[in-house]
């Protein structure tokens, strides 16, 4: 285990498009590397770990933790990222952390932006057709509205647009089109990413709230969709 007064904490995202790893002392980052080329998480997540890992001079040894997106988001994102977490976890024997992508995208609009006391986060992951994977957050990052899909109508949001509400994520763009409202504010920052995990894992770590190894699975809000084969003919 880490002797500092810190934890060191290897923080894994991989539940959307792009994939990123971050190393974490405390709420300090020491290192942060992204594969900005979409869907491309079992190719390229051990070798950004390996990265953080020879860029720090440390190994898997001197890790207090390893923290991962556990869901909603990417089906094969969320079952690559959850299974090298494990796997690191198990090998150093380390407690794993599963953070909500949807707290991360969050906690990522306040790192950067300054947002007014009373606005609300509702990030968005898209999902197939009109559908999003979303949630609201107070700018405490109190839950506001749990995690759940939706499908994105004029009025989907409405019981939440009696107050500025801003919007984020990969589900941005069709809310956009369809939701009308001078309290509805849409931002493309690119906040679904490791560098945004810390300050939650850090939180999660201190509190003891770590996931059950054994059993821990990701949060994916819908059953993993597979079309039927078509048939010979």
């Amino acid at each position: 285990m880490h002797l500092c007064a810190m934890a060191m904490i290897l923080c894994i995202e991989t539940s959307g498009e792009v994939c990123s790893v971050a190393l974490f002392d405390g709420e300090t980052c020491l290192d942060f590397y992204s594969e900005e080329e979409s869907f491309q998480h079992a190719a390229v997540l051990t070798v950004l770990i390996e990265k953080c890992f020879k860029n720090n001079n440390i190994s898997a040894h001197n890790l207090d933790a390893v923290a991962v997106s556990g869901g909603p988001g990417s089906y094969t994102g969320l079952r690559i990222g959850t299974s090298v977490a494990k796997g690191l976890c198990y090998a150093v024997d380390v407690p794993l952390i599963a953070l909500s992508s949807l707290k991360v995208m969050a906690n990522g609009v306040l790192s950067l932006h300054e947002l007014n006391g009373d606005a609300l986060i509702c990030p968005l992951i898209d999902a197939r057709r009109m559908e999003v994977y979303t949630a609201a957050f107070d700018t405490s990052l109190s839950l506001v509205q749990k995690a759940e899909p939706m499908i994105v109508e004029e009025s989907s949001f409405d019981h939440l647009l009696n107050q500025p509400v801003y919007f984020i994520g990969s589900g941005v763009d069709k809310t956009m089109q369809t939701v009308q409202n001078a309290n509805a504010h849409f931002m493309h920052d690119h906040a679904l990413s490791a560098l945004f995990m810390g300050l939650l894992a850090h939180e999660a770590f201190e509190a003891g709230e770590f996931a059950d190894l054994a059993y821990f699975e990701p949060f994916y809000l819908k059953e993993f969709y597979t079309p039927a084969a078509k048939k010979a003919r």
